[in-house]
């Protein structure tokens, strides 16, 4: 296991330009030399070629190493060179040696999952809670997998000779619980360590930095940012992503050169509105722990632009009552959103491990976008009127407050605003 670990060792990270500098340039640095301002969108499924010769090595040489092929490109499922643009741009950002690009998260987690199956580890260990159909595609064996569930103190002990990965979101997703990087990828030893960072993004925290080996994205959330796109991508080094190349190639989960050209472009504005939406964010995380139709408030130290929190009524009344914020999946829209996870994004994981990750039936998830933040708050507080119960009296137990695992409770009170780079994961 130790030999083929080698595979997905981390890379060196090094950034030469500012975060914000490279989100608007990674994967655009040849424009001006072309003669162009923005990036061009190759829609071709096919290419013209009259070295057919020429085209088999090509082809031979992708299957025996993933590399892109050099030259022109064959086929849109094997590559596509705006695809290609976004890949290089999410790679600089999360400061990794390469990056593949899915049609989807779920598309590109399943890629990850076989290409480990693969090689005969087809175990798991995995932290809950996770995104919904993340914990289900795990849970439900539906590519031969075997998940063992714990805590980051037991992934070490859960580890075994056929385990393949270990897979932690952080913050995870709805509770916004987070995770020690640096400490959980020490306990993984020579598993690699998978991180969900779609919540986060790069603007607020780049795994790889603390010892995670494989980064994951839904793209379909901040880093596209319109809620008009959807994809996902895998950020790695350059060996990992060969075979994820390969993967991709021989089960079709691309992505469309349309999705990737407006991928690359949200992330030209993603640390824009990524701090932007995180201030809202948490203004909206301090007001709703003060409030009396609260009970508990859900907001990470790292910052950023998700809040949970429960309420005392009843969370149907209040997804209902909303007018200005939009009751819907997904995040990491210009527009603020809310939802019941234990009805939607988590219907699909069993009532008692939701229950037992965090995730009850009073708990609503917002992702607040960039609208005034006191056009949100107007209309939570009459949406939260509609829900009608308060507080009762209270004797001892703090109100408001949120639990990262694997650590102490941290009064949602002390909520802060995003800062021009990424704080460190080892919280």
């Amino acid at each position: 296991m130790d030999t083929e670990a080698s595979s997905l060792t981390p890379q060196p990270s090094f950034r030469s330009r500012a975060l914000a500098t490279e989100a608007v340039h990674a994967g655009r640095d040849d424009l001006a030399s072309q003669g162009l301002h923005a990036a061009p969108i190759d829609l071709s499924t096919t290419y013209p070629s009259y070295d057919s010769r020429g085209e088999a090595a090509r082809i031979d040489a992708f299957a025996a190493t993933g590399a892109r092929p050099d030259g022109p490109p064959v086929y849109a499922r094997l590559d596509n060179p705006t695809t290609a643009r976004f890949e290089t741009a999410l790679a600089r950002l999360e400061g990794a040696g390469s990056a593949v690009a899915f049609a989807s998260g779920m598309a590109a987690l399943t890629a990850v999952l076989l290409a480990r199956a693969s090689l005969g580890l087809r175990h798991v260990v995995a932290v809950r809670p996770l995104y919904g159909c993340s914990d289900h595609l795990l849970g439900a064996g539906l590519l031969g997998t075997e998940v063992t569930w714990t805590d980051p103190a037991g992934i070490a002990e859960a580890i075994r000779p056929d385990t393949g990965l270990v897979m932690v979101e952080t913050p995870a997703n709805p509770t916004l619980a987070e995770i020690d990087i640096r400490a959980v990828a020490h306990s993984c030893g020579s598993v690699p360590l998978l991180v969900d960072n779609t919540f986060a993004t790069p603007v607020l925290q780049r795994p790889l930095e603390h010892g995670a080996r494989i980064v994951l994205h839904s793209a379909t959330k901040y880093l596209g940012g319109h809620g008009d796109v959807m994809g996902g991508v895998v950020a790695c080094d350059e060996e990992f992503a060969a075979v994820l190349r390969q993967v991709r190639f021989a089960t079709g989960g691309v992505l469309h050169p349309m999705a990737g050209y407006l991928l690359l472009r949200g992330l030209s504005t993603l640390p824009v509105r990524v701090r932007a939406a995180s201030a809202a964010a948490a203004e909206l995380a301090r007001r709703l722990s003060a409030d009396p139709r609260v009970a508990r408030v859900h907001y990470p130290e790292a910052g950023g632009a998700m809040v949970s929190f429960e309420v005392f009524g009843d969370p149907h009344e209040i997804i209902a009552a909303v007018r200005l914020i939009t009751p819907a999946v997904s995040l990491g829209s210009v527009d603020t959103l809310i939802q019941h996870p234990a009805s939607i994004s988590h219907r699909i994981v069993g009532e008692g491990d939701r229950r037992a990750a965090g995730v009850g039936d009073r708990l609503l998830r917002m992702s607040v976008g960039l609208e005034d933040v006191e056009d949100l708050w107007a209309d939570l507080c009459q949406a939260l009127s509609g829900g009608s119960a308060v507080a009762p009296a209270r004797s001892g137990t703090a109100v408001g407050t949120s639990t990262p695992l694997g650590g102490p409770p941290v009064p949602s009170s002390a909520v802060r605003t995003a800062g021009q780079e990424p704080r460190p994961a080892g919280r």
